[in-house]
């Protein structure tokens, strides 16, 4: 089905995680046999960004430079809340993708992340206009934007902005009803206002590749043939409204597990729908921290501790045992937002005197701490 008068298959590269050298530079020769491996396969959609270093770059010389402009779709974002202080350091950003990626005009232009504080750089810069003007220069063909934060938040930035063609969301089957992402009520607000969208996280940043035993022998039950991989972005690219699913693609077997699978995509069966019912259930059952980032508790910490970002990382380590994306989650959520760590915690006891979940706050405090060293 096409989106935006475009045929797009239900696979697209994403670009955040490439492979890397042992220096830690990109592997520009896998990238460009997973590039014609994609191409091959008849899909068409990548998705780099400003923000992601040496992304631009590599699919220049990958992609760009290798195959006629008209064989592919490319989608890079602008971070107006990144190092911008004025409307002309936001405005550069464009400039700059245009000469990275040498793409010559890009089909998707997002602008990166909304939500929270992240949104009024966009408002203050003016962006809206600035990409519309391009839209109209013809150096753009469509614009949308990337969003991590509330249904709540989606809504009132979609009816501010209805110019937007499309959005940008973090769906799979684990967050989709994690009070901590709200991935389904996010979808369902982009539903409400009649935006196609573009899947990112499917996979969770890699950890629904490696779920926890109990979840993965759920889908080796059901079919022990096929990836866990598998399960998570047929999931999120049997959902109504999708242009396409953003795989962030590390390696050249992660390339041919995904191409296997999506090259003749089928939806999830009511039977298959069912097994991710039961996974789902199953993660949900173990136990992790049960905040549901409502940050009652934030409104009085004297301390400003990041309560709710602690947690979310701390869950994200108990349940899939990855300390580096953990860890990773914890900068952004506490460190980036400028909140205090865990360590700092005074244990005065007025958060857990606000917690709708009576949550021991001071003392699973003192667990992050130990787990991250803050």
């Amino acid at each position: 089905m096409a989106y935006l008068g475009e045929e797009i298959k239900k696979l697209g590269f994403g670009l955040m995680r490439l492979p890397r050298l042992d220096d830690e530079t990109i592997d520009l020769e896998q990238v460009k046999q997973m590039v014609d491996m994609f191409l091959a396969k008849g899909f068409t959609y990548f998705d780099t960004a400003w923000a992601y270093p040496g992304s631009e770059d590599a699919i220049r010389q990958a992609l760009v430079e290798r195959y006629p402009r008209e064989k592919f779709q490319l989608a890079t974002k602008n971070a107006a809340w990144i190092k911008c202080k004025t409307r002309e350091d936001a405005i550069a950003q464009f400039d700059t993708s245009l000469k990275q990626t040498g793409a010559g005009y890009f089909d998707f232009y997002l602008l990166h992340n909304l939500g929270e504080m992240r949104t009024e750089f966009f408002e203050r810069f003016k962006m809206w206009d600035f990409v519309f003007d391009k839209k109209r220069e013809g150096l753009i063909k469509h614009v949308g934007f990337s969003f991590h934060s509330t249904p709540e938040e989606l809504d009132a930035i979609l009816t501010a902005h209805p110019e937007a063609e499309f959005v940008q969301l973090q769906i799979n089957y684990a967050d989709w009803e994690n009070p901590a992402i709200q991935s389904r009520g996010c979808y369902e607000v982009a539903r409400k206002h009649g935006k196609p969208i573009v899947i990112m996280e499917p996979i969770k940043g890699g950890m629904l590749a490696n779920p926890p035993d109990d979840v993965a022998q759920v889908f080796k039950s059901a079919n022990p043939d096929v990836s866990l991989a598998s399960w998570a972005i047929r999931f999120a690219a049997s959902l109504d409204g999708v242009i396409t699913v953003l795989s962030g693609m590390s390696t050249l077997d992660q390339m041919k597990d995904n191409v296997a699978y999506m090259e003749n995509f089928t939806r999830l069966d009511d039977s298959e729908r069912a097994t991710v019912d039961d996974a789902r259930k199953v993660l949900a059952n173990i136990p992790i921290i049960p905040c549901t980032t409502c940050n009652y508790c934030a409104k009085v910490c004297p301390q400003n501790i990041g309560i709710s970002g602690s947690f979310t990382a701390f869950n994200v380590l108990t349940l899939y045992r990855n300390k580096t994306i953990a860890a990773h989650q914890y900068r952004w959520l506490v460190e980036m937002h400028d909140k205090n760590n865990a360590g700092d915690c005074i244990k005065c006891g007025k958060c857990e005197k606000v917690c709708p979940q009576h949550i021991p706050i001071r003392a699973e405090l003192v667990k992050v701490a130990q787990a991250f060293g803050k």
